[in-house]
């Protein structure tokens, strides 16, 4: 991606709101607003941090209305067992910061991949992991084509937390991402 100052940046990340309002999806600015506000105080809350089911099958939502539906792996996420999502999550947010393993183990649940892993992260510890998207890892040629795959989420993140570090103070690979991701419009303003 080609260098960007802050000021650019931080004008994207405030109008985030409003690019998730212009994408016309119904309930993605509701679950947008639970996603970025609700769900990582919940988990800092938890005497060891985790998710429940409820929670996944939220966010799951989430990430197919910010980007693509896919009913199927909203079905086998349902599926899970919940005490299988509190196990799997807290073993996965007590491996932070490892660049991987939370995200490896998050998939070890039905209907998870390392996007939708990455997501949980995200929300834990968002000064290590960016929830991976297609739209923002696009914008960084150097990443090649978009891969659905534990290596390129290894990559991806990492270009994503070195640049959060060139910006000035305060930025975060998830700030990183989200801003990225408004500044290029969102999947409805970019066609998608």
């Amino acid at each position: 991606m080609k260098p960007l100052d802050p000021a650019t940046l931080q004008r994207a990340l405030d109008d985030y709101p409003r690019v998730i309002e212009r994408q016309g999806v119904a309930r993605l600015a509701e679950l947008d607003g639970w996603y970025r506000e609700e769900l990582p105080a919940l988990i800092a809350a938890r005497a060891t941090p985790h998710i429940t089911l409820p929670e996944l099958v939220r966010l799951t939502e989430w990430k197919m209305a910010r980007g693509v539906w896919r009913a199927p792996n909203l079905v086998l996420v349902r599926g899970n067992a919940p005490s299988a999502v509190e196990e799997t999550s807290a073993l996965a947010l007590s491996l932070i910061p490892h660049p991987t393993s939370p995200v490896s183990e998050l998939s070890k649940l039905a209907g998870i991949g390392p996007a939708t892993a990455s997501a949980v992260v995200a929300a834990a510890a968002p000064a290590i992991y960016p929830f991976l998207d297609e739209l923002v890892a696009a914008q960084f040629p150097e990443l090649g084509p978009v891969k659905w795959t534990l290596g390129y989420y290894a990559r991806y993140s990492e270009v994503l937390r070195e640049a959060a570090a060139r910006l000035d103070e305060g930025w975060t690979p998830v700030r990183l991402e989200r801003a990225v991701w408004a500044l290029v419009g969102g999947k409805a303003d970019a066609g998608k």
